[in-house]
């Protein structure tokens, strides 16, 4: 098995593992509006919570949404591993209820009809200008801070860090993405 279809078998699986589960905390609150065709583009990882689907990930991690002629967004994510070498995993996403509420699929197409095969995609924070997002899941096992550049002004962190509590997720399990 080479190392982009490991990849994309763990992003799979991750898709199954963010499926809905059952959470005290709060709902999760979203945007109130997401505007697809200025999401879509390139977006760098600027931090994350650990997770198994991204460990062999060392850097200059990125995600690229693109419109499809279907209505649903073409996902390609990429990271540099510890050796140099690029992974890639490519998926999709669909609006499942506006106005910032996605879910992501990894898995083959074949398997589309299954619910577990779709990840949820929660755009809870984005700058008005669109030069960051954040993105979580109901049951706040994770979450991802994202950019434009490869790199956040730090004013914009502290913001981001200052308003995670608020949204049940602890800024302390925030590992920061390295950078070229």
């Amino acid at each position: 098995m080479t190392s982009a279809t490991r990849f994309l078998a763990v992003a799979a699986l991750a898709a199954v593992l963010a499926a809905p589960a059952a959470h005290a905390a709060a709902p999760l609150p979203t945007v109130p509006a997401l505007d697809l065709d200025r999401y879509v583009g390139v977006w760098h990882e600027i931090a994350r919570y650990p997770n198994r689907f991204q460990e062999s990930c060392a850097g200059d991690v990125t995600a690229t949404y693109t419109r499809n002629a279907d209505g649903t967004i073409g996902v390609v994510n990429a990271c540099r591993k510890a050796d140099g070498e690029t992974m890639r995993a490519q998926g999709v996403a669909r609006m499942v209820t506006p106005p910032a509420t996605l879910a992501v699929r990894f898995a083959p197409a074949w398997l589309a009809w299954l619910p577990l095969v779709w990840g949820d995609y929660w755009v809870i924070d984005l700058a008005d200008d669109y030069r960051y997002a954040v993105v979580g899941e109901p049951s706040r096992e994770y979450l991802w801070v994202l950019a434009r550049e490869p790199r956040l002004p730090d004013a914009d962190w502290q913001r981001i860090v200052a308003r995670l509590p608020a949204l049940g997720y602890d800024p302390s399990r925030l590992v920061r993405t390295p950078a070229s």
